[in-house]
């Protein structure tokens, strides 16, 4: 019998792990994540899937016969809360490593509290500044922003755009893609000609949209962002109808962002995104077929919704913490974090991860694709 993915690594660890600890113990981590607020859409999901994945590995014995105690605050993306709910976590709760940091700046946050306690933490925010210095104990799962311009500009220079207009949100997460995209773009030979901003409680971006309209040799626009803005981008860019090719950021790649921007609105938006979004349509010798598929299969069926690449890169860091703890053969925080630090060819969602002392990420672009909303759907971009 073909075991699925989850049940199959709970049995390894059953078998592998002796953890030196008394039998009714469990083994504690925490989470702070955004489950409220105007990051719910990323946040949300990444809880549900925690609280799933936690529950089917302990119906399947655990690790290494230990039961996982799942300690998750909502800290509703406010930074501060996000570095109080770490510290609560650690202090109080003695967590052994925390998953969190739904966003750039509730990541950044933590980051001090975790480092000076020297406990493994596991981010799944998307700027490169999470692990650019590396720092010890810090991880992350999402690719980084600057991937995501370096594939963004890829396609672009495929399809011969030498002169684009990019608007970009003003949040942690916008601001970094912008800075990390204007780095990187004369590699490709590529010109910014046309360069707007807007905060994250605008309600209207047409001024800004227009000023890029009116830009004299536009091919294309990009706009890095989270959140509602790129939804409200997106659809003033049909009204005012800007008609070039239009190009997101991985920081909106799930269907919520189709529902908010709007079926017809959003027709024809390139993004780079995970497996997940196109698991059913992935070649079957595509290595994240079975992962993807399998989880896809299972968090649709518990809660209702469509799945997204959040909840995904929640899925990678609870499985790579499971992962190392296994490889740790203890439950330690410095033992954990050299085990992940030593993640080696691990297959998820997200990529396949092989971590080293330089890279706390471990993904590489091969992990992106290239996709494209049709239909009001997502499909490969070939």
């Amino acid at each position: 019998m073909k075991l699925n993915n989850a049940t199959a690594l709970a049995g390894t660890l059953a078998l592998a792990l002796g953890f030196a600890m008394p039998a009714s113990a469990d083994i504690r981590i925490g989470a702070t994540l955004s489950e409220t607020g105007p990051a719910a859409f990323l946040g949300d999901p990444e809880a549900k899937t925690l609280k799933m994945l936690v529950a089917e590995i302990n119906e399947a014995g655990g690790v290494g016969g230990e039961k996982i105690e799942l300690i998750l605050y909502d800290d509703g993306g406010d930074p501060n809360k996000a570095r109080t709910f770490a510290t609560r976590l650690i202090e109080d709760d003695e967590v052994v490593a925390i998953i969190g940091g739904t966003t750039t700046g509730t990541s950044m946050a933590i980051i001090p509290v975790v480092e000076e306690a020297e406990v493994p933490f596991i981010s799944l925010a998307g700027a490169i500044e999470v692990i650019d210095p590396v720092q010890p104990f810090t991880f992350k799962t999402p690719h980084t922003d600057r991937m995501a311009c370096a594939k963004i500009f890829e396609d672009m220079q495929k399809r011969g755009f030498t002169r684009i207009g990019m608007i970009s949100g003003s949040d942690g997460f916008g601001a970094s893609m912008r800075k990390q995209c204007l780095d990187i773009v004369g590699d490709y030979d590529i010109e910014v000609a046309a360069d707007e901003t807007y905060a994250p409680t605008d309600a209207d971006m047409t001024p800004q949209l227009t000023n890029i309209k009116g830009t004299a040799g536009i091919q294309a626009v990009l706009n890095p962002g989270f959140g509602q803005g790129p939804a409200i981008v997106t659809r003033n860019y049909s009204q005012i109808a800007v008609g070039l090719p239009f190009y997101q950021s991985h920081g909106v790649a799930s269907d919520s962002f189709i529902e908010l921007a709007g079926k017809a609105e959003s027709e024809g938006v390139r993004l780079p995104g995970t497996a997940l979004l196109v698991a059913g349509i992935l070649a079957e010798d595509d290595p994240q077929r079975e992962v993807a598929v399998a989880y896809k299969t299972k968090y649709e069926s518990e809660t209702g919704t469509p799945v997204s690449t959040f909840g995904g890169y929640a899925h990678d860091a609870l499985r790579i913490l499971v992962d190392a703890l296994g490889r740790a053969g203890s439950a330690e925080p410095q033992a954990i974090r050299d085990a992940i630090e030593s993640t080696s060819g691990f297959v998820g969602t997200t990529g396949t991860v092989t971590m080293s002392p330089e890279d706390h990420l471990g993904l590489d672009l091969s992990a992106f694709r290239m996709l494209e909303i049709r239909d009001g759907g997502w499909t490969l971009v070939e």
